[in-house]
């Protein structure tokens, strides 16, 4: 096999065969490949796309560059979510635990932040004690006992993809649905998990930016859990205006605690029981997400998840040394509240990374006091930017420039949930 042959046949709009693709995937993940001649073949394959069956083969070979895992003798239904990444985006802190009590076991590998938008390990780790590398053989103990468990990625799950993605990173490869939709799954179909939820983000603050691109996505990725066994749906999801009221480690934890005690904002609420909804009946749980959540079930299930982990689930979570006020710009109706600036602000706070391998201010992040639709007040505070540097506050600041915008009129915010994607939409 010829890595030139295969790059020309995707330059040149052709089918990459299974041998092809088995021998590519292998080589790349092995250090046979050099790294430019790989970039040429992920620049042709976003030029290009991939057919669906090509598509599933790649993506079979980026889990088979590792190991699956086999979660059948837990004695419970396994589902997982994923989302496509936002701001504000707390959910799998509620979703597990939430999904756990119910009678489900969750076995989420997450990841962490990278630029505006947050991750979930980064939140999970501003807990004491808190620590994300189980080995597999931890794992099982604790889906078997508590239910749920969230875990960084070990260096068996899908290797291929870890090495792919690192380098679409670095040459403009990122923006290609087969190589997202691949990405995602193998991780999701690896981790051993019998169904999924997909949070697909639509929006300002979303990767994906329109409707019908997201639509694209999800699509995809719902066909390629199905080539899978893997029973998959997408919810695709508003990204325009950030979820809940803080965007920042310690913060998002605190708001996802105040859920599970039975609060919190609606919003984070509302889709937080959409998408449970989504796992039980997958999973064919016959259970009211609403009812656990609201009778401290969800809570205990939390508690428990945390303390499996190493963590302190009654520490209290670390501030920030200094926050800095907004108000509100006039009176009227909040009528725009950008995601992507917040995101960013957050990030220029400390709350976010430029690189993979650098660090985050568990303090750091922003909250807002209303949201779009609510009503507000010239000069009352709006916003409250946390953080530790004070050097940051001047970019934080400029991010947000434009960002807040006020109605004399009343404002209807969009729907939480846009679309809803079954393999019968494929």
């Amino acid at each position: 096999m010829n890595v030139i042959d295969v790059i020309l046949t995707k330059r040149d709009g052709g089918r990459l065969t299974d041998e092809q693709i088995d021998w590519f995937i292998g080589s790349y993940t092995d250090g046979g490949i050099a790294d430019e001649q790989a970039s040429a073949l992920l620049m042709a394959i976003l030029f290009r796309g991939m057919e669906p069956a090509e598509l599933a083969r790649w993506t079979q070979q980026m889990i088979a560059s590792g190991t699956r895992a086999d979660l059948s003798g837990l004695g419970k239904p396994t589902v997982d979510k994923h989302s496509t990444g936002g701001v504000g985006d707390k959910l799998s802190l509620i979703l597990c635990p939430l999904a756990a009590a119910c009678g489900a076991a969750v076995p989420q590998t997450a990841g962490r932040g990278l630029g505006h938008t947050g991750g979930t390990l980064d939140k999970m780790e501003t807990i004491p004690g808190w620590r994300s590398t189980l080995s597999p053989e931890e794992v099982l103990p604790v889906l078997r006992d508590v239910g749920a468990v969230i875990n960084a990625a070990g260096p068996d799950l899908a290797p291929a993809d870890r090495k792919l993605y690192a380098l679409r990173d670095i040459t403009g490869t990122v923006e290609s649905i087969p190589l997202i939709a691949s990405s995602i799954m193998s991780k999701k179909i690896a981790e051993g998990t019998g169904a999924l939820v997909l949070d697909v983000k639509v929006g300002s603050g979303a990767f994906m930016k329109d409707l019908d691109q997201a639509r694209e996505l999800a699509k995809v990725m719902v066909g390629l859990g199905e080539a899978h066994d893997v029973r998959t749906v997408a919810l695709l999801t508003q990204m325009d205006v950030p979820l809940g009221r803080t965007a920042g480690n310690a913060l998002e934890v605190v708001e996802a605690v105040e859920v599970l005690a039975g609060g919190g904002p609606p919003d984070v609420v509302e889709l937080t029981l959409a998408l449970a909804r989504e796992m039980l009946d997958l999973v064919g749980i016959d259970a009211d997400p609403a009812a656990v959540l609201a009778d401290g079930r969800a809570m205990d299930s939390w508690r428990a998840m945390v303390r499996a982990q190493g963590g302190d689930p009654d520490a209290v979570l670390p501030t920030a040394h200094e926050v800095e006020v907004v108000t509100a710009p006039a009176t009227g109706t909040l009528s725009r509240l950008d995601a992507m600036a917040v995101g960013v602000a957050a990030w220029r706070l400390g709350a976010g990374r430029a690189r993979k391998e650098d660090a985050v201010s568990p303090t750091a992040g922003v909250g807002w006091r209303a949201t779009v639709g609510d009503h507000v007040t010239a000069g009352d505070p709006l916003l409250e930017l946390h953080l530790d540097d004070p050097a940051r506050l001047k970019d934080a600041l400029e991010a947000l420039e434009g960002a807040v915008e006020v109605s004399p009129d009343p404002v209807n915010p969009s729907p939480l949930v846009h679309a809803r994607v079954t393999p019968q939409d494929l």
